[in-house]
């Protein structure tokens, strides 16, 4: 191939796929790739596209010239996937989605450094792009799916996946709508949603029909959970129903605007007649359950609406108010993908079906199911 340098090994490898399952796919034959990989051959624009595209990379990471790789790999411009600026030096993940670079931000808990792919080494535009400094360029090359929501029992998938694998979920924390509003403009594999629609009670379906019209969409049931009143143990202000959240003495913590909870909280009130505003703590927003339902835990609030699941993890008490369904939305296209097959093949585990039921309180009695 003259001087052009090819790392269509090491994304394969990275990827877990074989010479012959990638030709396959690409419409070559196994020899092919392995003339490829050995610099003896150069694809033609087609294959080279057709590769490109199945490894979820660009053109420019699969084949470089001399000299460009490494200055290439050592600074790189993402979207990020935050709910705030991200600040100088904070950890991100990286990953491909389709033609597109993001960065989430690293999980961090106490006592524990967060894992992460790069830092944060540049300015923040109002394109929600920022600069990013690599640890490593293979990175960008590991597999690994980005799948933004709300629901913190996807942990418990996703180490399922890692472990049978090898593929890495990356968690972007996000209401409802915003991991719609992600996917849509393609900066996620996979959206989480439990939105419901108020004139057929449906949820998730109607709202991808609008939002993703001609579109051709798939949804695929992770499973169904309770929603409701989360309170402190013993549930010492007695908080039975949305009323009660109106006492002078009962503080709330509230979810973000596009949230399914949020949206629950508001037609309850509204049902109830009463003025959201007027609730103390109605402006006070955690950013996903376990962070509304720590709120409560360490007494920064009375109340919040989350799932039973998080009540659960903080040893609180819980008062349901309705059942919800919890959809992966997805690119039927995505599907193919070899990473995301591993994602569906773990949902039909017994295994994971048990943790859910027992750690997280759902019924997985439709989980995997594609429902459109």
């Amino acid at each position: 191939m003259g001087r052009v340098q090819t790392n269509l090994t090491a994304i394969r490898k990275a990827r877990g796929i074989g010479a012959a399952e990638l030709a396959n796919k690409v419409g070559v034959t196994r020899q092919t790739i392995y003339a490829i990989e050995a610099g003896t051959y150069l694809p033609n624009t087609e294959v080279t596209l057709r590769l490109a595209r199945q490894l979820e990379v660009s053109v420019e990471e699969l084949f470089s010239l001399p000299g460009e790789q490494q200055e290439e790999s050592a600074k790189v411009t993402a979207e990020y996937l935050g709910q705030g600026s991200p600040g100088d030096g904070q950890p991100v993940r990286v990953c491909r989605v389709g033609n597109k670079l993001v960065s989430v931000p690293a999980d961090a808990r106490p006592y524990h450094l967060p894992e992460a792919d790069a830092v944060v080494t540049g300015p923040y535009s109002r394109s929600r792009k920022t600069r990013l400094s690599l640890f490593s360029e293979d990175e960008t090359m590991r597999n690994k799916i980005v799948l933004a929501g709300c629901d913190p029992a996807t942990s418990l998938l996703a180490r399922m996946v890692e472990r049978l694998s090898g593929v890495e979920i990356v968690h972007a924390p996000a209401s409802s709508q915003l991991a719609l509003e992600w996917l849509k403009d393609g900066k996620v594999h996979i959206a989480g949603s439990h939105l419901q629609d108020p004139e057929s009670a449906e949820f998730n379906l109607p709202f991808i029909r609008r939002q993703f019209a001609n579109k051709d969409m798939a949804l695929v049931t992770f499973a169904r959970w309770e929603e409701g009143l989360v309170v402190a143990s013993g549930n010492p202000k007695d908080i039975r129903k949305v009323d009660d959240l109106h006492r002078r003495n009962v503080t709330l913590v509230n979810r973000e605007p596009g949230s399914g909870s949020r949206a629950l909280l508001d037609s309850l009130i509204r049902s109830a007649g009463l003025p959201g505003k007027s609730f103390r703590g109605y402006d006070r927003v955690a950013y996903g359950h376990l962070a509304a339902a720590h709120a409560v835990l360490v007494g920064e609030a009375d109340c919040c609406i989350a799932t039973r699941s998080a009540a659960q993890t903080f040893g609180l008490d819980f008062v349901p108010l309705r059942s919800e369904q919890y959809d992966f939305v997805l690119h039927r296209e995505t599907l193919r993908l070899a990473s995301v097959e591993a994602l569906f093949d773990a949902l039909q585990r017994a295994t994971l079906r048990r943790k859910l039921e027992t750690l997280a309180g759902y019924d997985t009695s439709q989980t995997g199911v594609i429902r459109a």
